[in-house]
């Protein structure tokens, strides 16, 4: 196209992109990725994947790792969307080297971070394309489009612009020129180089080699509105960010024949690529994909709001994405994630299956690695953004309920495991409250006759002084003067001698002193009740 006319389409002072080539140099670092998420809503568990895999890729090869916000969808953009991915990050202790650290602030020097803020650069990529024929101006109407579509539809053909259908691909610029005199409102589209009935291999570092079609559409690159499409921007972006791994949900394997051919359109050599497959769930025993609109647990504030601690729901989704992490954290139950050797190659290629389970297994092990004092304050964290009756109790009963918290956790070898998370916490220790107490006679593993029978042989003999080992051999000297086995087996020998066992006996005071038939440690609740307290709730079984 001549230079006269592509000033006309994109104007006068727009830069070659030797200008931008020089402005951006080459890094020194050998690794270099991204997260690019689209400021739209809530932050999708597979936006976290998708920058955590990166983040760990790049710091563990000594990499950059940059944050990129696509917002050229201006329709689809959320207020507050930006500070929401930032803040997410942050809280996942994610922090880029290089992008916006608010709305209106970024770090490094191969920005703007903001597509929206790049147009500069993309018409310089627009004009570049016009001037070798790679590219042109495109004036078709929705209606003429959507007619495309009905005749390629009722012609059982692949929807889309090329072929017959690209009506502007070969316009002549005297055409082009008196529609521009006309006023004619144009985008622009890739001039495609591929043919569909031709397949290639494409490299991906997840799934090796993929043979797929040609592309042979030409894309829109740039619209009206003279913001470009992901396609072309994301092109453009990760050449002069120098991004050397593009790592992304594949959802998007589909384009990385076009992604390819834009790259060697402009002569660059592209990233390489690796599609990571979307977290699924179970759904009426079938696997589907996890969706935004039906899952609450697809919005990563899902896991805050439940009160996952951050350390489990990160080392989860490493778990979810390298397929060997798993072993890693056996061999090495202490050592912290960011030793892990991240690869690319053993991402998870099939789909990992949301597995609550395991989620709940990871942050158990974790909260307890917690001391009561540590707990207390991320409980206070979390019950002042999620359950403000909760933080008031915490406030007004803070010595009291570490004391609750360090049972069975500070000072111990074999650490409790009942805490999960945080929003379970309070009904887990609620039975220390005398407004929140109470218990069923049914959970009672004897009659009330032998119940009664045990709390007049045992109140009397209760001393709160006592320490443990002596507390629980008088609990078994009651049980044994009451007609109690020791253990199972003496009661297994001769059934008919005994009205139970000592577990029986201890059950019975675990019931009256906390309401349930399991519980932490029984001697440090009494003590932490107090002797008046905890003799008031053995009484009540009377």
């Amino acid at each position: 196209m001549k230079k006269e006319l592509v000033e006309r389409l994109i104007g006068k002072d727009v830069k070659d992109l030797s200008f931008w080539e020089e402005k951006f140099p080459q890094r020194s670092a050998g690794i270099v990725t991204r997260v690019a998420p689209s400021p739209t809503g809530f932050m999708h568990i597979g936006n976290m994947i998708a920058a955590v895999i990166p983040e760990r890729f790049a710091h563990k090869n000594n990499g950059v790792f940059m944050l990129r916000i696509e917002d050229t969808d201006t329709k689809r953009k959320v207020d507050g969307a930006v500070d929401l991915v930032i803040s997410s990050l942050n809280d996942f202790g994610i922090v880029p080297d290089e992008g916006p650290v608010s709305e209106t602030k970024e770090v490094g020097n191969y920005g703007p971070y903001f597509q929206s803020q790049r147009t500069d650069i993309y018409k310089s990529g627009i004009k570049y394309l016009l001037e070798n024929d790679l590219g042109y101006p495109c004036f078709c109407t929705e209606e003429e489009l959507d007619q495309a579509r009905k005749e390629q539809t009722a012609l059982k053909m692949r929807p889309g612009y090329y072929g017959k259908w690209a009506k502007y691909r070969n316009a002549p610029e005297e055409l082009i020129e008196k529609l521009l005199d006309e006023g004619k409102p144009y985008i622009f589209r890739f001039r495609a180089g591929g043919e569909w009935d031709k397949k290639r291999y494409f490299d991906d570092v997840t799934k090796g080699k993929v043979l797929m079609p040609e592309n042979d559409i030409d894309i829109v690159i740039m619209k009206s509105d003279g913001l470009p499409t992901y396609h072309f921007a994301h092109a453009i972006d990760d050449h002069f960010m120098r991004t050397t791994h593009v790592i992304r949900g594949d959802e998007w394997l589909a384009s990385l024949p076009l992604h390819i051919q834009l790259f060697e359109a402009f002569g660059w050599t592209p990233p390489k690529y690796a599609h990571i497959a979307p977290i699924q769930k179970l759904d009426d025993g079938n696997r589907r994909k996890l969706s935004k609109r039906k899952d609450p647990e697809a919005n990563i504030s899902y896991y805050f709001e439940q009160g996952y601690p951050v350390e489990a729901i990160k080392e989860y989704l490493i778990n979810l994405a390298n397929s060997n992490f798993e072993d890693f954290k056996k061999a090495n139950p202490v050592n912290p994630i960011e030793n892990f050797d991240f690869k690319l190659e053993n991402l998870n290629n099939s789909g990992a299956l949301l597995d609550f389970k395991k989620l709940d297994n990871i942050s158990k092990e974790f909260i307890a690695t917690l001391s009561s004092s540590e707990l207390y304050d991320r409980l206070l964290i979390w019950a002042e953004q999620y359950d403000e009756k909760l933080a008031k109790k915490l406030k007004e009963n803070k010595d009291y309920i570490k004391s609750i918290l360090a049972i069975e956790r500070d000072g111990v070898e074999k650490v409790r495991k009942d805490f999960y998370i945080l929003s379970k916490i309070n009904e887990e220790i609620s039975f220390f409250f005398n407004d929140e107490f109470s218990f069923d006679k049914k959970d009672f593993p004897v009659s009330e006759e032998f119940v009664k029978e045990i709390l007049n042989a045992y109140i009397p003999t209760y001393n709160h002084s006592a320490n443990k080992e002596e507390w629980f051999e008088n609990v078994k000297e009651t049980a044994a003067k009451s007609g109690y086995a020791k253990n199972a087996k003496e009661k297994d020998k001769d059934p008919e001698a005994y009205k139970g066992t000592v577990s029986d006996v201890a059950t019975i005071l675990r019931v009256l002193i906390t309401g349930r038939t399991q519980s932490p440690d029984l001697y440090a609740i009494m003590q932490i009740l107090g002797k008046d307290e905890t003799l008031k709730r053995l009484k009540a079984g009377l």
